[in-house]
């Protein structure tokens, strides 16, 4: 029998897929990407090596349009930041059940423990994400199954509650020592999703107050590099290293102006939306800031929007108007 896994490749996740495979199951994990990191070329090594090393067939899913409808339109609001775990789990659970009857699967399985998080993961939340999805009875949590209501798995014989765990609240002793009876590795936790941040959250507020209709591209864009507001319609971003010189790149639009140094190598920078000479100047003095040439007079950088290209030479920002400016 098929079993579907909802798969992050944190500790969670790996118990559940190893738990499932002790069981007998043919297991399938299934990890969504955030649209952040969607559409880019990523090649997203570092699930795949976790799916290996537990010997389980991976199917990732990036996510993209329809994940920023239901950031739009949520319904159960956000969390501390602006997190929409809730509506989350509840859309990626309706992609999972459709991904579900797609493979043959007979029901699906998560690694979610009661009381862990407090936005997603409360009892109340388990029977609001149920009755949202239509799967009533049929996402186990064998992590925590023992301490909640009997699934139609259990019901019909598939599993057996004496083989799941009784997990609850937010310490992972737990699992950390079923990790280590049965020798898993397993990541070191992470700072959680990109949009529990505080730094996302301040970033979203500016752009929706600035740009409400924005769009994925622009949802998308919160992700990567230094963010400065020149004016409600302009927009400056620079990358923080070179890693951030390639997604900065994939998501520059057409009307977008790129900079670059004339005689470094360096970070990128990328303004979006219309604004004056000065104003343009003023994001080239703070992308100057951010490079190797921030120790010179003047700079010169070469900007490109379009087929046109021009530069720019200009002394870097001091570091109270970059602090002015920085969203």
């Amino acid at each position: 029998m098929k079993c579907l896994v909802m798969f992050s490749g944190g500790l969670d996740s790996t118990i559940a897929v190893h738990l499932m495979q002790r069981l007998g199951f043919d297991v399938l994990a299934l990890h969504y990407v955030l649209p952040f990191y969607s559409g880019l070329g990523l090649s997203h090594e570092v699930i795949k090596a976790r799916a290996a090393s537990l010997a389980v067939p991976l199917r990732i899913e990036e996510e993209g349009q329809e994940y920023l409808e239901m950031f739009k339109g949520r319904q159960f609001g956000f969390g501390k930041n602006v997190n929409p775990c809730l509506d989350c789990r509840i859309h990626r659970i309706k992609k999972a059940a459709v991904v579900m009857d797609e493979v043959g699967a007979s029901f699906i399985v998560t690694g979610e423990v009661v009381g862990q998080r407090p936005m997603s993961q409360r009892r109340e939340c388990f029977d609001i994400i149920e009755k949202q999805t239509g799967l009533k009875g049929m996402i186990l949590r064998p992590l925590c199954a023992k301490i909640l209501k009997v699934t139609i798995p259990e019901e019909r014989g598939w599993v057996r509650r004496e083989d799941m765990l009784d997990f609850w609240g937010r310490g992972r002793k737990g699992q950390m020592a079923y990790a280590a009876k049965f020798n898993l590795s397993y990541p070191m936790p992470a700072g959680g999703c990109l949009l529990t941040h505080v730094r996302t959250a301040e970033r979203y507020a500016d752009l929706a107050n600035n740009n409400p209709d924005f769009s994925l591209n622009d949802f998308k864009l919160l992700a990567y590099g230094r963010h400065f507001r020149i004016s409600s319609a302009l927009r400056f971003v620079q990358a923080r290293d070179d890693t951030e010189n390639d997604p900065l790149g994939a998501l520059r639009l057409p009307d977008d102006t790129e900079i670059l140094l004339r005689d470094a190598l360096g970070p990128a920078g990328l303004v979006r939306g219309e604004g004056s000479e000065e104003e343009m100047l003023l994001a080239c003095s703070i992308f100057v800031k951010y490079t190797r040439e921030r120790t010179k007079d003047l700079a010169a950088v070469v900007l490109t929007k379009g087929d046109t290209m021009r530069v720019i030479e200009t002394a870097p920002a001091s570091e109270e108007v970059c602090e002015k400016f920085r969203i």
